[in-house]
């Protein structure tokens, strides 16, 4: 199953992380999870993954220094979907500045993610 495509996912509630592992991978995805912004681009500059999710706050480096990483220093169009709690449209619009692709809301549902992966992944 090396035709899998890659997805790294930045999130540091363990138990999200979880549960997008498990129902990304029964989509036939794999699943590179990183619990903050520094391991997560270790893990794209590692794997080149076909997308990156990636929550906002985490720490050591946040979502959006990993989205600015990703399209600065690496050069890479990977599509991200980002996620944040709500009420945070500043931090929002500044995911999008940088390079965003999707975005969603937290709590966010596992099916409407992938749907939004299926389109991005086509």
């Amino acid at each position: 199953m090396n035709s899998a495509k890659k997805i790294v996912l930045a999130e540091d509630n363990s138990m999200l992380s979880m549960v997008l592992k498990f129902r990304l991978e029964k989509e036939g995805y794999k699943l590179l999870v990183a619990a903050d912004g520094k391991e997560a681009l270790e893990l794209i500059e590692l794997h080149n993954p076909e997308l990156i999710l990636t929550d906002i706050m985490m720490p050591f480096v946040s979502g959006l220094e990993v989205i600015s990483h990703v399209r600065n220093k690496l050069n890479l169009q990977t599509p991200i979907v980002v996620f944040s709690a709500a009420g945070q449209e500043k931090i929002v619009l500044q995911a999008f500045d940088l390079g965003a692709t999707d975005f969603m809301t937290k709590p966010l549902s596992p099916n409407e993610l992938v749907l939004r992966i299926k389109r991005l992944l086509r």
